[in-house]
């Protein structure tokens, strides 16, 4: 493939959307490059502050489960608030968490610490989704979220390689780095993203009233059969895609492998996104969304099931490539039809829903993989991510049976496509 090619196919996949997306995928890539402090948690509070490992694993868990609340809090705020609001309260009050929790030496106030951080570094997710969905036009809403995917691994991939060098040196220097970097994220933000929350339906100008539009609430989305089906797919994919966070390195180390080495394997996740999401966006974006999600379950769950027959550092690389092709189709497309299946003035209700879907899965996955290996052994586990991987498969075959093509004009479509007119005619490249 030539330069030319590769620059066309590039211009092509950024080309299109509004300057207001490109302003917010901005400020995902900087929160992400300061995003480094959970990955370093562990083992800051077992070889800096010297707890136990059970003192971290509960610190962990209650970032986890002020994690499952943010989800659901954020959604609804960004609903009635707006998107702009609930993301910049989210991320002030983050700034301030993290660079408290570098000085904070008392085991109750860090575990308390933890619980407020975990809940204010994930409320600000459904308002971005629910924003991206709000600013982009809905042909253009999955190569919108690959490219704001493709940024959260880019950022990630390189705060891991200097937070490293950083935390080395001073882990209060890492926190406050971080705080200033998501303080960064809000300026941005606050300076160059409007509010993008879609507007109820006013009185017509002839006297008479527009078509009520129903309220959306926390019960809506609950009784949303076909949404909530959905959720529940998620998470058997977020508990098998936990596996390389959590059962995966238990097995390389069981495996004789050291922690550099499992690191470097796990490098490789993120050097296939960061390599392949974009060109893997022109492909994926005109495709048909259940096919993808049924083949993407699939190489995600037979993936990690391939793990049982690895035995040394490259046939482990080889494996991760397997998934991490399905977690590159599995992850825009899924957002994609959450922004499909969501009515435009409930976005934020329905994208913190499917954040908590990941945020449960994160709880449940680490301690079935434990109890797995230690009653019955690793092969026990790999089988189960197949078997999770092939009902994921055939959940979505079922979800997306009737549902109408993503260009038809149904009274959903409709209001979508209104509420990102003013976004369509709005259109930029980067600058």
């Amino acid at each position: 493939m030539s330069v030319t090619t590769l620059r066309r196919a590039a211009r092509e996949s950024v080309s299109g959307l509004p300057r207001q997306f490109w302003w917010l995928w901005a400020s995902t890539l900087i929160n992400r490059l300061g995003a480094f402090v959970l990955t370093f948690m562990a083992l800051y509070l077992t070889t800096e502050r010297h707890f136990s490992a059970s003192y971290a694993g509960l610190v962990a868990a209650l970032i986890g489960l002020g994690g499952m609340i943010a989800s659901l809090l954020g959604g609804v705020l960004a609903d009635r608030l707006g998107r702009r609001p609930t993301l910049l309260a989210a991320q002030l009050a983050t700034a301030v968490t993290v660079a408290v929790l570098g000085f904070v030496r008392d085991p109750a106030g860090i575990a308390v610490t933890g619980f407020l951080l975990g809940v204010a570094s994930n409320a600000s997710r459904p308002a971005v989704q629910a924003m991206m969905a709000d600013l982009v036009a809905p042909k253009d809403r999955v190569r919108a979220f690959s490219l704001n995917y493709w940024a959260i691994n880019l950022g990630f991939a390189v705060s891991s390689v200097y937070a490293g060098f950083l935390v080395a040196t001073s882990y209060t220097a890492g926190f406050l780095v971080e705080a200033a970097m998501t303080l960064a994220c809000a300026v941005l933000v606050f300076v160059k993203v409007p509010e993008s929350r879609p507007e109820r339906p006013e009185p017509k100008p002839d006297g008479s009233d527009a078509a009520p539009v129903a309220d959306v609430t926390m019960l809506t989305v609950l009784r949303d059969g076909r949404f909530m089906l959905m959720v529940g797919l998620s998470f058997l994919i977020s508990v098998v895609f936990t596996q390389s966070s959590s059962g995966l390195p238990i097995v390389m180390g069981q495996a004789g492998l050291s922690s550099s080495d499992v690191g470097l394997v796990a490098a490789v996740n993120g050097v296939v996104i960061v390599a392949l999401q974009i060109p893997l966006t022109r492909f994926i974006e005109k495709r048909d969304a259940g096919r993808l999600l049924t083949v993407s379950s699939l190489l995600i769950g037979y993936g990690f099931a391939l793990t049982a027959f690895a035995g040394s550092m490259a046939s482990y690389a080889l494996i991760v490539v397997v998934w991490t092709l399905g977690e590159m189709v599995n992850a825009p497309t899924q957002s994609g039809l959450v922004a499909r299946l969501a009515p435009a003035h409930g976005r934020g209700r329905y994208q913190g829903m499917y954040a908590m879907s990941w945020s449960v899965a994160a709880l449940v996955a680490p301690l079935l993989s434990g109890i797995t290996i230690d009653r019955y052994g690793a092969g026990w586990l790999w089988a189960g991510c197949a078997a999770l991987g092939t009902v994921a498969a055939l959940g979505y075959w079922v979800l997306m049976r009737g549902l109408p093509a993503a260009g038809d004009h149904t009274e959903k479509g409709a209001e979508e496509e209104a509420a990102t007119a003013a976004a369509e005619t709005a259109v930029a490249s980067p600058a």
